[in-house]
């Protein structure tokens, strides 16, 4: 059974490379729209099967199903196994055809999705959003990997950033699609839905990407743009594994890591619990709660693309100076969000500058700081070490609020009062150690 796995997920071997410069061209530009359409469309899709839970808490809380301490086990479930499944998914993902190892995964964490909206057991539960956390976990790591093989060192910051939009996306899909399917239809929809869309989005990353230029005749990326970074990658280790473990021995990925698991304190701290923020303390509907947050996510589409783009156009791909600017839009907004007047037009305008500042840091501490300055054959590695800090940040910060969350509950008769005032300084307090972590980063070098 191992073996045949193997086979299945295995990359194709290297084929010569074909004379004819139109067929290389033709077939770059095809496959790089192919590609780029995919990882985006798709991974943006599939993340309306992570965050479902986040969607039905008021309701699984009010009918009594589980309490906030349970639902912050359930969550933290999925984000403990994302970061270990990420590592060693990013690990595997190096050696693996894209096309075969995401439409799998895609199709296995839809059916998780099913499953949980079948169960009301804790521990069911619990097991149920963790594997689906595993799966989910091959996602992001065989995105870049795909990104990496078909799109060079200087277009990086404008092809990840374009793909970064997929979280926004994703949390578009659910705070506003699957927020007015629950308030229509009940919890229970809040994970068949996005069961279906994860069928969806499997059938077209099978359809779509293809492996790397290599296995089809192509040269590398890099030769094709003749796009080199003057400081090679370890000319003395030659095989993909050295390259690998290479990554352990640079100083500035063990910085990111705790950057990037600060920053995701405060990216799944609004993701998972603003909804229910927005309708306890604000007063809002779910479907207005979702709302407020899809405008974080819209201006996170922004934020992504513009992101990438500062730091490709102005910055010679230099990401530290960006960090910093997009770590003040994000603090800012956060502030603005939970002690500004509660009035729709502040909520709005603290949205617009958290999304914009903080899509543009997970696009940068999430992943592509970590590809810059990493070999670039093992861009899976990288992004699989980074992604294990950033999850278990955000598994830490899902138990962490939930308990916060429950401590400041009180309950007379039917009606329930929170108090959030310590939570929120927990999720704010993360977002600023995280941008005087990357701060240290200014002058760090990248490789190819």
């Amino acid at each position: 059974m191992a073996n045949a796995l193997t086979r299945f997920f295995a990359t194709g071997a290297d084929l010569p490379v074909t004379a004819d410069q139109a067929t290389i061209d033709r077939l770059f530009r095809r496959h790089r729209f192919r590609v780029m359409l995919a990882i985006t469309l798709g991974y943006g899709v599939i993340y309306t099967c992570r965050l479902a839970l986040g969607v039905v808490k008021k309701p699984l809380i009010d009918e009594g199903i589980f309490t906030p301490v349970e639902l912050g086990m359930i969550g933290s479930a999925l984000y403990y196994a994302y970061a270990i499944g990420k590592l060693t998914n990013g690990f595997l993902a190096d050696h693996a055809n894209m096309r075969r190892f995401l439409a799998f995964a895609f199709l296995m964490t839809a059916l998780c999705n099913f499953a949980m909206g079948l169960t009301t057991a804790v521990w069911t539960a619990v097991i149920i959003w963790g594997l689906n956390g595993w799966f989910q976990s091959f996602g992001a790591p065989g995105g870049v990997v795909a990104m990496t093989a078909w799109f060079s060192n200087r277009e990086r910051g404008r092809a990840y950033g374009i793909w970064s939009t997929a979280h926004s996306l994703g949390e578009g899909l659910t705070f506003i699609g699957v927020g007015s399917v629950v308030a229509w239809l009940g919890w229970r929809s809040g994970f068949f839905v996005p069961a279906l869309f994860g069928v969806l989005a499997a059938a077209g990353m099978y359809w779509l990407v293809r492996d790397r230029p290599r296995t089809m005749g192509l040269p590398t990326v890099n030769e094709w743009k003749q796009d080199f970074y003057a400081e090679k990658a370890r000319p003395d280790i030659k095989s993909v594994l050295g390259l690998q473990l290479s990554i352990l021995r640079i100083p500035a990925i063990w910085v990111l890591c705790l950057s990037a698991a600060t920053i995701y304190v405060t990216r799944y701290a609004i993701n998972s619990w603003g909804i229910l923020y927005l309708q306890e303390d604000r007063g809002l509907s779910l479907p207005m709660a979702g709302t407020v947050l899809m405008i974080s996510t819209m201006a996170g589409v922004a934020g992504a693309i513009a992101y990438g783009f500062i730091s490709d156009k102005f910055f010679e791909a230099r990401r530290p100076p960006v960090n910093l600017l997009f770590a003040v839009l994000e603090i800012g907004g956060l502030l603005l969000f939970f002690y500004g007047p509660n009035t729709m037009p502040v909520l709005i305008a603290g949205m617009v500058l958290f999304g914009l500042g903080l899509t543009g840091l997970v696009t940068s501490l999430g992943g592509l700081f970590a590809v810059d300055i990493a070999p670039k054959r093992v861009a899976g590695a990288a992004m699989g070490v980074i992604g294990i800090f950033s999850y278990i940040g955000a598994g830490i910060q899902e138990y962490v609020s939930g308990k916060l969350i429950q401590e400041g509950m009180t309950v007379a008769g039917d009606v329930r009062s929170y108090d959030f005032g310590p939570v929120i300084w927990f999720w704010i307090g993360a977002s600023v150690l995280s941008m005087l972590l990357a701060a240290t980063l200014w002058r760090t070098k990248l490789r190819d």
